[in-house]
């Protein structure tokens, strides 16, 4: 609102549902706005936290498919020199993760559903906030 107020955005589509209202006037709530002048912020890399693996991999364990009781593992075990990577770390429960003990998936038969990647900021925060609402499609060329 207060980019279009200063005029330093414009509004493409508001939301007909909901309105911004002051004592005297009521404005159009924004859904899509652009920016008249843009200025490049170079995209910074996703923080590694157990958080964000748990964000990556869906809040889900990835040997079983369970969505509770869950901790981190680490595909190569950190006294095998596996390390603290996107690629290395996983979400498990704590029964698979215990099975799965110093091995490795292959050596446990524990195959897993999904192979960890290092995510994309941009889709990472799509994905993690219920992905696109419908009036952006147009103009995220998704339609």
């Amino acid at each position: 609102m207060k980019l279009i107020f200063l005029e330093k955005a414009e509004l493409l589509h508001d939301d007909p549902e909901k309105e911004v209202r002051t004592p005297r006037e009521s404005f159009q709530f924004p859904s899509v706005i652009r920016l008249r002048n843009y200025i490049r912020v170079p995209y910074t890399k996703i923080v590694l936290s157990r958080r964000n693996v748990m964000r990556r991999d869906d809040f889900t364990c990835q040997y079983c498919g369970k969505k509770s009781d869950l901790t981190i593992d680490h595909i190569i075990p950190k006294s095998r020199g596996g390390k603290d990577t996107w690629e290395n770390l996983t979400t498990a429960c704590d029964k698979c993760n215990v099975h799965k003990g110093n091995r490795t998936p292959k050596e446990a038969r524990m195959p897993l559903k999904k192979k960890p990647y290092r995510p994309i900021p941009i889709t990472f925060f799509r994905d993690s906030n219920g992905g696109v609402q419908e009036p952006w499609k147009p103009y995220l060329y998704m339609t």
